[in-house]
């Protein structure tokens, strides 16, 4: 295995509301310098989290909501930053009841990914919501998102629709199957 590279240096290059840009000075082990920038965090301690809400084995919901990065409407999961004070769990439930108007009494962890390791610090963590219920709350969003019921026998479908193109909300969606599959999650409830 490699070693790491040395950090000689790291300074914040711009800012705006929502994101820093870091500008990182390396030195591999080799000897090569390089610089990297990447988006670095405000340091809230904010995680993230990202739901899948299970109807059952087969089916769960989605949501459709504007994408500023695509400028468009996309099909995703719900997901949000967890507040302080908050778990995972209890997170992911507010997000739920405020994108998807539905809560949850049962909750299975399944992982955590990386945004895009390259370029961002990030991560969020996938959950599986069970045992929904109706309860709405209000969140931050400009307008009512729009909920889509899918199943996961129609999973690869979602690789060919134009208003999908979130691959790490494809990556749960084919964990959870696979947990399903196996039994997972009949037998655990974190």
């Amino acid at each position: 295995m490699s070693q790491k590279p040395q950090i000689k240096a790291c300074r914040e290059v711009a800012r705006s509301r929502l994101f820093r840009v870091e500008e990182l000075e390396l030195k591999f082990s080799n000897g090569v310098e390089r610089t990297y920038e990447r988006l670095g965090s405000f340091g809230s301690g904010h995680q993230a989290v990202m739901v899948v809400p299970l109807l059952d084995h087969n089916r769960f919901l989605m949501i459709r909501e504007y994408a500023a990065g695509t400028e468009d409407y996309q099909l995703t999961l719900p997901k949000g930053l967890v507040e302080p004070g908050e778990s995972l769990a209890e997170g992911g439930n507010r997000e739920l009841k405020e994108e998807v108007g539905v809560g949850a009494k049962q909750w299975h962890y399944l992982s955590e990914f990386t945004l895009s390791p390259n370029y961002m610090r990030n991560q969020i963590h996938v959950m599986a919501a069970k045992d929904l219920y109706e309860e709405r709350l209000e969140g931050d969003e400009p307008e009512p998102m729009e909920v889509v019921e899918w199943s996961f026998d129609r999973l690869l479908e979602l690789n060919e629709r134009e208003d999908f193109s979130e691959a790490r909300v494809l990556a749960a969606l084919f964990l959870v199957k696979e947990k399903l599959q196996s039994g997972w999650l009949k037998e655990t409830n974190d």
